[in-house]
């Protein structure tokens, strides 16, 4: 079931980089943070726990393959494969080879370049983003939207449908699909986060512009390339010295596993066209925890690594942000910044904690229920590694009354009606308690504070544990999720 294969020194980690760096700008010491004893990771036997854990997800969670890198103080200390990157040749996941689809982690390398270019002098993150693009985007009143609300994903704006095509042929260059598809601004920039895939796609252009380089030439000769990330590519279809390698994406029909086509997401490339693979993946999340640099290469300076895992805006009090393009995991115990990412058939998450120099990447690709296998594999990494005490519970007063009501969620496309699927059912579970109810899925939350309940799981040992907030909002109640940083969801009226 599992192919391992660890580096476990530097250097051998670093013996494949390419020379060379980026221009030397002037730079700025990263914050420093004391770090707890009880921040400090719990390393033994994690690579037997994941080994575990796998086995009950590739058993219950309907995977067809997954992948897993972790990394610690600049080593790689695991890198495993699970399962079948074929099933019907029986082709076995190997980390070094495989090739998954990341998704919308892909989102942070359009970050890290885009910094980039803001350390060359080339982007202000407080200008309006039309001083960058040929077309022009209206501001919401008169509040333009700036390159900073790109990273916090605040820029206020409709979601956009369409982002995938199913073949080559229907692919539109993404320079020209974001031109076709402006989306309607809602809201002021800069006051509620809502997750944008134009706005990355947007940031990918920016960089493109300012350049004078094609985007995915670019991240390949600036980011890809530098750090010996020889397996990581935007384009589609893939080039052919990667397209054996590629994991087969998988869906459940009529109760088996059957291969999907080969997605595409080009329309967008920037937010989320990429594929990479284990390996890859561990050098790019050492490069971020080490402050940019990797071996003798620099791709982004301290300052602006710690700019990118910094807090920019909260849709709620007292639940963890945005950071800038990484949303915040946990604010402590300790502080965590990761993404995660979605297609049709692949199902990923990467997870820092700068303080520790500890982080991991996973990919899996399976049934629907992979996607819930990935989420439960990042918590119990992180439970196990950085465990936690359930919040102590709160009786509520009665003046306080129970946030009961349907709220819908503010990532949306807002051109068409709204659809069950993007609202939510808070009920009352007894007096300190509430139900909620997503789709198909009914959770239960107890009271922890004034409208802020923890999710209650069967365990309810080492953690992590989900926070549920409800604050006012310009029309109502505003519903937030500790895990859902980048949205929030909107009291609706019967």
């Amino acid at each position: 079931m599992t192919h391992r294969s660890a580096l476990h020194g530097a250097t051998a980690a670093l013996a494949l980089l390419t020379a060379g760096t980026l221009p030397a700008v002037a730079q700025t010491a990263p914050e420093t943070h004391a770090v707890s004893e009880t921040a400090q990771p719990r390393l033994d036997g994690l690579a037997d726990f994941v080994d575990g854990v796998m086995a009950q997800q590739i058993s219950s969670h309907e995977v067809a393959g997954a992948t897993i890198s972790i990394v610690h103080d600049g080593e790689l200390l695991l890198s495993a494969g699970y399962g079948f990157a074929d099933i019907e040749s029986g082709g076995r996941v190997d980390p070094e080879q495989t090739l998954f689809r990341p998704g919308s982690v892909s989102k942070l390398f359009t970050w890290t370049a885009l910094m980039q270019q803001v350390e060359l002098g080339r982007i202000d993150l407080d200008a309006d983003i039309n001083t960058y693009i040929d077309f022009h985007i209206p501001p919401f009143g008169d509040r333009p939207v700036r390159v900073r609300d790109l990273l916090s994903h605040s820029p206020g704006w409709s979601d956009v449908s369409g982002i995938s095509v199913a073949t080559v042929e229907e692919l539109t260059p993404y320079g020209e699909w974001i031109q076709q598809h402006i989306p309607e601004r809602v809201w002021a920039p800069g006051t509620e986060a809502a997750y944008s895939n134009y706005g990355v796609a947007l940031a990918g252009y920016i960089v493109e512009r300012v350049s004078g380089e094609p985007f995915a030439a670019y991240v390949e000769d600036h980011i890809f390339s530098p750090l010996g990330m020889q397996s990581t590519t935007f384009r589609e279809p893939l080039p052919g010295h990667l397209e054996d390698r590629m994991a087969t994406g998988y869906e459940m029909e009529d109760g088996r596993l059957v291969a999907q086509p080969f997605e595409l997401f080009s329309s967008i490339m920037p937010a989320g066209s990429g594929t990479s693979s284990a390996r890859d993946m561990a050098r790019f999340m050492i490069a971020l925890l080490n402050g940019g640099e990797l071996g003798d290469v620099r791709i982004l300076q301290p300052r602006s690594v710690d700019l990118l895992m910094r807090d920019s805006l909260r849709n709620a009090p007292g639940l963890p942000g945005m950071a800038h393009g990484f949303y915040v995991v946990q604010e402590t115990g300790p502080r965590l910044v990761g993404h995660g990412g979605n297609t049709g058939d692949f199902h990923s998450n990467l997870i820092l904690a700068p303080e520790t120099g500890f982080g991991f990447f996973v990919s899996v690709t399976g049934g629907s229920e992979s996607s819930v296998g990935r989420t439960d594999l990042t918590s119990a990494i992180i439970g196990r590694v950085f465990p936690q005490d359930a919040t102590p519970r709160e009786a509520r007063p009665e003046s306080e009354a129970l946030p009961v009501g349907s709220y819908r969620m503010n990532r949306r496309d807002y051109t068409q009606a709204p659809r069950e699927e993007y609202d939510i059912e808070v009920t009352a579970a007894g007096h300190d308690a509430i139900r909620i109810r997503f789709r198909d899925d009914t959770t239960y939350w107890e009271r922890i504070g004034p409208l802020t309940f923890e999710k209650v799981t069967g365990a309810r040992q080492g953690g992590p544990f989900d926070r549920a907030s409800f604050h006012d909002g310009p029309s109502g109640l505003v519903l937030s999720f500790s895990y859902q940083p980048y949205m929030a969801y909107h009291s609706v009226d019967d």
